[in-house]
């Protein structure tokens, strides 16, 4: 049961991630966003993982409870995506910045 409620949270927290990737493609703008955040948000999913794979009540259960772990890499991948995103758009508006000077 608790494995449920962990997965309701990933869920949660992992619903807005493809939405910030889909708005850092389509506005090319690191407006609103801040690489720090999103470095703090991807040290706290590694956390959870490295928590996973060091527990050994979960590791003896892995092959019916794996789908945790799954979350935790897919939330990881998205936030990882924005944050390169993040850096690309600033190349970007840098470039902007001093071409326009």
């Amino acid at each position: 049961m608790p494995e449920f409620f962990e997965i309701l949270m990933l869920i949660a927290f992992g619903a807005s991630w493809p939405l910030n990737v889909i708005k850092s493609l389509k506005t090319k703008s690191t407006k609103g966003k801040s690489a720090l955040f999103l470095m703090l948000i991807i040290f706290g999913y590694l956390c959870g993982i490295t928590a996973k794979l060091i527990n050994p009540v979960y590791m003896a259960s892995f092959s019916s409870k794996w789908y945790v772990l799954f979350f935790y890499i897919l939330n990881l991948s998205m936030v990882t995506l924005d944050l390169c995103l993040y850096f690309y758009n600033a190349s970007i508006e840098k470039k902007q910045q001093s071409g326009a000077k």
